[in-house]
């Protein structure tokens, strides 16, 4: 079994349940509607559950006497094994607040929060128009605190359910674009507990920004462009469209951060080209930032609920041509130190970068 191409089915197919399993969260930052697993050689995917494109997909998940499986049609392909439930979740913060509701586990290993849930575009009417971050509002919180993170942080980690930290925001009012408020968040873990932290925002106005990031310990950063198809942006993403603000804070965070730990999402699906991809793909490598390649999560609610994600004979030589441009620039995903990169689960770029697709 290939394992990256399988996974690569399941992301952009996803898979039809009758079973009684969470199906993932409704709204937020980020991937929403599914479940993690990992295949039997312990690479980790979260399968899209809950997404109206799923009713469609040839793969069934079932379970049979406690074991979970993966069906194409009437014939099983594989085990699957649900991510347990964390401890943590049934633990309560110094100020009695849930600590599922600070941050959750992501994948196998990362513990994962937006520590602001709010993004001044949404109040604007310019908001990616695949993103859900203000979905689901009254069911979460929407600013959480540097103490509250970094008592989950030590807990989860003491726990042993978390060896990584992904911090995301809504992009804030300010010329920072949020980065104080990561530092903050980040300075405060990194005095409880040694564990590495990514910060994910948009490019701020100045350097200094990012080297506050820098000085309070953030280890991996993500400047997430989404496309590089300029068209594209200004349809679906349309405060990102000035292409050069983000090559100027690539630079200057791979002068503070290094070679491969700083990232960018490429989504396939917005209505790009395959070119545009190969072509981002190889700008973002050749500035030493790590082109993290994913097929489109629709999620219900936002203007992009009725797409479909691209399909797998499409990705698939997609993944090769980036993986190849990784080698060609001597970067190697699997060296990322925390965050989406290494977490891995809604992307099949690990996997295809070390074994082929």
């Amino acid at each position: 079994m290939n394992t990256a191409r399988l996974k690569t089915e399941l992301l952009c197919l996803g898979a039809r349940t009758r079973e009684n399993i969470d199906k993932g969260r409704k709204g937020g930052a980020g991937p929403t509607g599914g479940r993690y697993f990992t295949l039997p050689d312990e690479t980790c995917i979260e399968i899209p559950l809950q997404a109206r494109f799923t009713k469609d997909s040839p793969f069934t998940l079932v379970q049979t006497d406690g074991r979970w499986h993966i069906l194409r049609g009437a014939r099983q392909l594989t085990e699957v094994k649900p991510i347990p439930r964390p401890r943590f979740y049934e633990k309560t913060t110094s100020d009695g607040l849930p600590m599922r509701k600070v941050a959750v586990l992501h994948g196998k290993d990362c513990l994962a929060s937006t520590v602001y849930s709010k993004c001044i575009y949404w109040s604007r009417g310019r908001q990616c128009k695949f993103c859900g971050i203000e979905i689901g509002h009254s069911e979460r919180l929407i600013l959480k605190q540097p103490r509250q993170l970094s008592e989950v942080a030590e807990e989860a980690f003491r726990e042993g359910a978390a060896e990584h930290i992904t911090l995301t925001t809504g992009t804030p009012p300010g010329q920072d674009k949020g980065a104080m408020m990561l530092a903050e968040v980040t300075e405060k873990i990194k005095e409880r507990v040694n564990i590495p932290v990514h910060v994910q925002l948009e490019p701020p106005k100045n350097t200094k920004s990012l080297e506050k990031l820098r000085d309070a310990g953030a280890d991996t950063v993500g400047i997430h462009v989404e496309s590089f198809d300029k068209k594209v942006l200004s349809e679906v993403c349309p405060m990102k469209a000035g292409l050069e603000d983000y090559f100027k804070a690539w630079k200057n965070a791979v002068e503070l951060f290094g070679e491969g730990q700083v990232s960018t999402f490429i989504i396939a699906g917005l209505g790009e080209k395959d070119e545009s991809i190969l072509r981002g793909a190889e700008k973002s490598a050749s500035m030493g930032v790590i082109p993290y390649l994913l097929p489109l999560r629709p999620i219900i609610g936002t203007a992009f609920e009725n797409e479909s994600p691209p399909s797998p004979e499409r990705m698939i030589p997609l993944y090769r041509g980036v993986c190849q441009t990784l080698k060609n620039y001597g970067l190697d995903p699997r060296k990322n130190r925390a965050g989406c990169v290494r977490c891995g689960a809604c992307s099949s770029l690990t996997e295809a970068f070390s074994r082929g697709i």
